[in-house]
């Protein structure tokens, strides 16, 4: 099958081609994935490619609990629909002992832990929380690990404690600042919890998660799916078996619901243009983490600089080290937004024209008046993607 009309059925299960405009978050999400969250903008700009919303239309879905970020597939934290809240949880689970794996040698114990949890939640009884008031509330309950736990990333008791409430549903977090792209949490009770009612197995939940990922990204092969859900070679096959796949085409290892595969025979490419700029972590590159399958032919050598300063060949990387500007689901450039001027750098891997400046001009005015900044994740500061705005505009469009 022809390779750009992929990209554009990928394009369009991803709602990049204007299907959910003014669609709620809680709907986007559900229809084209869970939202990466490391304290970057990747939330908002995905959420604005897809539907248009400012970005206090999705602060007060995430007050209203109609979207929430927790712990979910692979330990990695989603923003995530309120329907898949239970499921997250579920596939987030187990993530809380790889920390207690290095907390025992440390000398903390599981009844510590289990300790410090009641103490938590009686505390939060009272009212939301930060962590510097849970330490005062709990009293003796949490303790320092040290310099030698400080070197192993695992400071305090505390945030065992909190790692394990939150994957249990007991607690979530919330933002200080109501913002998606800050780091500064307060933690409350999650009455009910949403794993109360939520009968099904771990196996179940990953069968669950594998319908949603191809209904998001298929076609793709089931190693994309095992190393997005961070599954073995026999979980993930097992995970996938009663959704009876179909090949793309015989002897094609990428995969897809039988139904979508009917209705990618029937689609489409769009003819016109439908430039949109989102961030290196969206869900259309995140999902597979298959650049090269993103580029048309001619643009496999094309280069970028990296998170080293380096140049390296797009066509080689798994991921972007800048934002990316799409066309019908193809990679036509890279971007990065300089607060100092306030303008986005950008170069793209075709001729400019109207329409690609207008959508950059779009997104610039967007970042400048609802989010001050574009950070891939919390420490990407202007400071060290400097090198990467400097390259692009060196590059021109």
């Amino acid at each position: 099958m022809d390779a750009a009309k992929i990209r554009a059925w990928w394009s369009h299960r991803q709602g990049l081609d204007g299907r959910l405009a003014g669609a709620a978050p809680a709907k986007v999400l559900e229809q084209t994935s869970w939202a990466r969250s490391v304290g970057g903008v990747g939330p908002y700009l995905g959420l604005y490619a897809r539907c248009a919303v400012a970005r206090q239309v999705v602060d007060q879905a995430v007050a209203s609990l109609e979207i929430h970020e927790l712990p979910s597939a692979r330990g990695c934290t989603y923003v995530l629909p309120n329907s898949a809240f239970a499921l997250g949880l579920k596939l987030g689970q187990g993530s809380p002992e790889a920390d207690m794996k290095v907390a025992r040698k440390l000398g903390v114990t599981d009844a510590e832990v289990a300790k410090l949890c009641k103490a938590v939640i009686e505390a939060l009884k009272n009212g939301p929380l930060d962590p510097d008031e849970l330490r005062s509330a709990t009293g003796g309950a949490s303790r320092s690990l040290g310099e030698e736990g400080k070197k192993k990333g695992v400071t305090s008791t505390l945030p065992l404690a909190l790692g394990q409430l939150q994957a249990e549903g007991e607690i979530r977090r919330v933002p200080t600042s109501s913002r998606l792209d800050q780091q500064r949490y307060r933690y409350t009770l999650w009455r009910p919890n949403p794993l109360g009612s939520f009968q099904v197995s771990l196996q179940e939940a990953y069968t669950q998660l594998a319908r949603f990922y191809f209904d998001w990204i298929g076609p793709a092969t089931a190693a994309e799916f095992q190393a997005f859900a961070a599954l073995g070679v026999n979980a993930a096959k097992t995970a996938i078996g009663p959704l009876k796949l179909r090949p793309l085409e015989e002897g094609d290892e990428r995969l897809m619901l039988p139904d979508r595969h009917e209705e990618l025979r029937a689609f489409e490419a769009p003819k016109e243009p439908q430039y949109g700029l989102v961030s290196n972590l969206d869900g259309i590159l995140l999902l597979r983490r298959d650049v090269k399958g993103l580029l048309a032919r001619e643009d496999l050598k094309k280069t970028a600089v990296n998170e080293k300063a380096k140049r390296v060949e797009v066509g080689s990387l798994m991921d972007l080290p800048s934002h990316a500007i799409l066309d019908r689901g193809r990679l036509v450039g890279l971007w990065e937004y300089d607060p100092e001027s306030q303008t986005i750098a950008w170069m793209s891997f075709i001729r400019s024209n109207a329409d690609l400046e207008k959508a950059v001009r779009r997104t610039e005015e967007f970042i400048r008046t609802n989010l001050g900044d574009a950070r891939s994740f919390s420490l990407d500061s202007p400071k060290r993607r400097a090198p990467r705005i400097q390259a692009l505009r060196r590059s021109g469009h």
